[in-house]
């Protein structure tokens, strides 16, 4: 008996959790993730400090580290080389490069380690958009697809979510995926052509945890054509400096 209680009590969680997904609208969705990753804002209103752990299949480990401040348009990049510490930074678009201290750099370590506005820039892109989401999802520019679906998502039941980008941002299909229970941002994967199943699906563990900041710790980057592994990126420590 006690059995068949607990088995009816998952039945209905299910069909709870399912009516709930189909009810919800995406963006309520997005709001309550929000809510549970950074439910005062803070990492839109603050100077943050990011450090990581990149690796690479065949490759050494690598530690980095991000700054920025949105309000203020700051960001810093920090990453070692052979001949001493990289530091890029942008600063309401005017951009500063030192490497091993030095402000002169040669065109071939201007060449060897990729320095340039244009990519500074594109890094500042690509570290903020993948380590503020799911906030990201609110930016202008973003199309929504208002469509909440429970699916599978390598063995997890997870709400899903569709997002594409109007032209002048971007032309990949993205999907994203939430804990039913906690909101929790899970998962997502994204397509330059859906037909053809090309792009990379990344699968996110472990949680960092920051005063009322939660943010996805570990994050596993697989390509979908073949599963073959890209890297995995791993947020050691967050640092925030209160503005005044």
């Amino acid at each position: 008996m006690k059995l068949f209680k607990w088995l009816t009590i998952l039945c209905l969680c299910l069909i709870f959790n399912a009516l709930n997904a189909q009810d919800m609208t995406a963006t309520a969705l997005l709001e309550k993730s929000m809510a549970y990753h950074d439910p005062d804002g803070t990492l839109f209103n603050q100077e943050v400090s990011m450090f990581f752990t990149e690796t690479r299949p065949g490759g050494s480990d690598r530690k980095s580290s991000i700054s920025f401040d949105i309000k203020n348009e700051m960001f810093q990049m920090r990453r070692p080389t052979e001949v001493g510490e990289l530091v890029s930074s942008l600063h309401k678009g005017n951009a500063r490069f030192t490497l091993a201290g030095d402000t002169t750099i040669s065109q071939h370590q201007i060449d060897r380690y990729k320095i340039s506005e244009k990519r500074l820039t594109t890094m500042k892109n690509y570290y903020q958009y993948l380590w503020l989401l799911p906030m990201k999802l609110k930016d202008p520019g973003t199309i929504i697809d208002p469509t909440v679906k429970e699916v599978d998502f390598f063995g997890r039941n997870l709400l899903q979510i569709r997002i594409e980008y109007e032209e002048a941002v971007g032309h990949d299909i993205w999907y994203f995926y939430f804990d039913p229970s906690t909101y929790a941002l899970s998962g997502y994967r994204f397509y330059h052509d859906e037909e053809k199943g090309d792009g990379e699906y990344i699968l996110l563990s472990d949680e960092l945890q920051y005063e009322d900041i939660r943010l996805p710790q570990k994050r596993t980057w697989y390509t979908h054509q073949g599963d073959r592994l890209l890297g995995t990126d791993i947020l050691d420590s967050i640092k925030i400096e209160r503005l005044k």
